[in-house]
């Protein structure tokens, strides 16, 4: 029986399965580059989801209530959380990309535990309006990074990719290092190759691979303009109307933001969030979650 407010048929058989998510989103790109890189795009149904919005009553159904995307819903159940989802396509869509030696795998998944912290160390920085902590978080940082330059210069001193090839831990860490080009704008972040040559050389390699093409650095700097005033998640800083995270009008049309995260914030005009009423137009957002031509 279809309820009222879902979109499908509760215990219907899927084709494929159907992924929920959030334009620009770094947890559900990593999906992305796994089938990227496998030539397995289209075996999953992609379906976007707006930030600004309150989650659709179907969403939290899926999700137990929570709120967080990605969820994916299967022929057997939802399942959430992007390293999860991570595991899941690259054991089901086609040839694994995952290391098959045990060992390896055990490598591979111990830099897979360090990723939450770097993650979490980037977010902070951006997020943070408080100049006199910046010191403070730019370390808490550049330690998530002394972890990952160690445990990579003992186990691929000499490499590119943690092994042979960009693999499982490459899709998980890649969105990270483009999110952090907000970083770069607003914090004048950069990582010093001299102290990181290691992480360097990999980040490089990373951002650089052609299966990670889906976002761009000015994308994520005007979309990610909100969380540098340190609201996150849809939520509007005060005196705005609409969300960086808005699809319309797109981020092409619109200028960089101010770098100085510091001072007063940007109004809806100065980041060409406004668009005069008569001028308004449907926004048609591609399979992938990108905005489509018009």
């Amino acid at each position: 029986m279809q309820h009222p407010t879902m979109p499908f048929e509760v215990g219907e058989p899927l084709s494929r399965p159907t992924l929920y998510h959030i334009p620009v989103c770094p947890f559900s790109q990593r999906l992305e580059i796994l089938l990227e890189l496998k030539g397995l795009r289209h075996t999953v149904d992609f379906k976007v989801v707006d930030i600004t919005r309150p989650r659709p009553a179907y969403i939290l159904a899926l999700t137990g209530g929570a709120t967080a995307l990605p969820v994916m819903r299967t022929s057997r159940g939802a399942l959430r959380e992007s390293l999860v989802l991570l595991d899941y396509l690259d054991a089901t869509r086609g040839r694994p990309i995952a290391r098959q030696d045990p060992y390896q795998r055990a490598v591979e998944t111990m830099l897979l535990g360090l990723v939450d912290a770097l993650t979490a160390a980037g977010y902070r920085l951006v997020m943070n309006q408080d100049a006199s902590r910046r010191g403070e978080l730019t370390e808490t940082l550049l330690e998530a990074y002394r972890a990952i330059e160690a445990f990579l210069a003992a186990h691929s001193p000499d490499g590119t990719f943690l092994f042979d090839r960009f693999g499982l831990a490459e899709c998980a860490y890649t969105p990270i290092f483009q999110r952090f080009w907000f970083l770069d704008y607003y914090e004048g972040f950069a990582l010093r190759q001299e102290e990181f040559p290691r992480v360097s050389r990999w980040r490089d390699a990373c951002l650089a691979h052609p299966a990670a093409q889906q976002v761009g650095y000015e994308e994520i700097v005007k979309v990610y303009y909100d969380y540098a005033r340190g609201y996150g998640n849809g939520a509007l800083p005060p005196g705005r109307t609409v969300s960086s995270f808005a699809f319309d009008p797109p981020w092409q049309e619109r200028p960089m933001p101010p770098r100085d995260k510091y001072r007063d914030g940007a109004d809806d005009a100065e980041l060409g969030l406004c668009r005069p009423r008569a001028e308004a137009v449907p926004v048609r957002v591609s399979p992938a979650g990108r905005r489509a031509s018009r």
